[in-house]
């Protein structure tokens, strides 16, 4: 199966000189070949929604909300092929795709209303006939480029935004799992979207290294690892572009000694492992305050032992395989390199039962314990089904633990306790704060982003924030005056 561009409304009917294989994880098979887009195909993007952006940044408000309200029926409708695309290609079981499409819904949802929010100021008589007021202008042409570990929701959290306020966009999607962006592209189109609006363009480096230095494309949107979240900040900055670049994480959770301790083991299996792992806000350290480590590592033990994983197409399944055997490899090398550290490997997730094709990437559940802070199973983000517990004599302790961590994205904290809680939220430097909430991802009419080496740029992701970094401010000064206007004065103009 061929996967190729979307550009100006149509498939691409260009020859690529490079393509790239697409898996089904569950399988190891390749289910696709998916064109790499060259700095040219690129351009033609940009081209494309250069021209569409003259046209569409005046549509009306009204219009623009329509098609987002079309677009979110037609999601909503489909979202069950959807699902199973983001299985196919991505490898997490259909419930959990089910789920990234909700809330991608959510994100959709809130686009509907940005005419509420793109209201500007007007003050009347500033100055004697003078009036003063404020507009929220679209930037253009923006560029959106996502990672593969959702594939849908990444994506509208920008895309319905940046349209919504008048943009047009370039998307590139992650090369692994392209074809939801595809789909997502043929219900804009089918929702009465312009053609050049949206645009989707797959590939590698070469193709986000043009859309970082075309002089037409406005401003960026970026989620990924830091590494490479840092190159596109720096890199887009550097050629004069609004730039929000969502890096990478290693998010805690800390248990106090008066936590609900079933509560936190449910909750540490099912943040540390839902989707293998590869979220970005996934819980990859438990700070257990002593005394409760030995009992808490105990209760996730027994949890993980039940943890079904296999093909997430079939019944029961509750965790897929990893994205690709390269990955798989990967994260499975750290398991050697935890117990060669000191770490007590407590649950090996390389002899896990697997309920699917042996020639998928499975890696089951893992869980270390007794981790110190300077093993790479620590430091590193590893980005698959590997959960750490650091032990902590105090809260103090504890808090030290995940301040001096580099990344800001998430954590969370569970207790019983309000003061603590209270405590935690205002003395953590950390974006994203969940109480008892594992997995603190903000609803979308607040915005998702996280502090230090997890977030390049001032903006954070879909909500106010979204509609902040998909406009621009003018400040108008009008004076109708009679036909006598005062006569020339030189001096500088003041408020009488």
């Amino acid at each position: 199966m061929r996967i190729t561009h979307r550009i100006g409304g149509k498939a691409w009917t260009g020859i690529a000189q490079r393509t790239g294989d697409v898996y089904d994880p569950a399988t190891g098979q390749v289910g696709g070949k998916v064109d790499f887009a060259s700095a040219f195909d690129v351009d033609e993007a940009v081209t494309a929604a250069r021209e569409a952006f003259s046209r569409w940044r005046n549509a009306s408000l009204a219009q623009r909300a329509n098609v987002m309200f079309a677009f979110r029926e037609l999601l909503n409708a489909r979202k069950s092929d959807l699902a199973e695309i983001i299985t196919a290609e991505h490898g997490k079981v259909l419930s959990d795709a089910a789920g990234e499409i909700q809330r991608a819904l959510e994100a959709v949802e809130f686009a509907c209303g940005i005419p509420q929010l793109l209201k500007g100021g007007f003050s009347e008589n500033a100055s004697t006939r003078v009036d003063v007021y404020s507009i929220q202008q679209p930037l253009g042409v923006v560029g959106v480029i996502s990672p593969f570990n959702f594939p849908a929701m990444v994506p509208l959290w920008f895309v319905p935004n940046a349209i919504a306020c008048g943009n047009t966009v370039v998307l590139k999607p992650s090369e692994k799992d392209p074809s939801a962006a595809n789909f997502l592209a043929d219900l804009f189109a089918e929702a009465g979207l312009p053609d050049g609006v949206f645009n989707v363009v797959h590939g590698d480096k070469e193709a986000v290294d043009r859309i970082l230095e075309h002089p037409q494309v406005k401003a960026v949107s970026f989620v990924g690892s830091t590494p490479i979240a840092r190159y596109v900040y720096e890199t887009g900055t550097r050629n004069g572009k609004r730039v929000q670049a969502l890096g990478g994480a290693k998010n805690h959770m800390v248990v106090l000694p008066d936590a609900d301790l079933d509560l936190a083991a449910d909750a540490a299996v099912s943040a540390g492992f839902g989707s293998a792992g590869e979220r970005c806000m996934a819980i990859s350290v438990v700070v257990a305050v002593n005394p409760v480590g030995d009992e808490l590592v105990g209760k996730i033990s027994e949890r993980i032992a039940g943890v079904h994983v296999g093909d997430g197409r079939r019944p029961g399944c509750e965790m897929g395989p990893l994205v690709t055997g390269a990955h798989r490899d990967r994260v499975r090398s750290y398991l050697d390199a935890g117990r060669s550290a000191g770490a007590t490997l407590v649950v090996d997730g390389r002899g896990q039962p697997i309920d699917g094709d042996d020639a998928g990437f499975w890696l089951g559940p893992t869980l270390f314990d007794h981790v110190d802070v300077d093993m790479s199973i620590y430091t590193d983000e590893i980005f698959g089904p590997v959960l750490s517990v650091v032990r902590a004599p105090s809260y103090d302790a504890a808090v030290d633990v995940v301040n001096a961590n580099p990344y800001g994205n998430g954590t969370a904290i569970f207790t019983n306790d309000g003061g603590a809680a209270r405590r935690y939220q205002n003395e953590i430097e950390i974006g994203m704060v969940g109480v008892n909430v594992a997995i603190p991802v903000p609803v979308s009419y607040y915005s998702f982003g996280g502090w230090k080496d997890s977030l390049f740029g001032d903006s954070h992701a879909y909500g106010p924030h979204g509609v902040h970094f998909f406009t621009r401010a003018k400040v108008v000064t009008s004076r109708w005056l009679d036909p006598s206007h005062g006569g020339v004065n030189l001096g500088f103009p003041q408020n009488t």
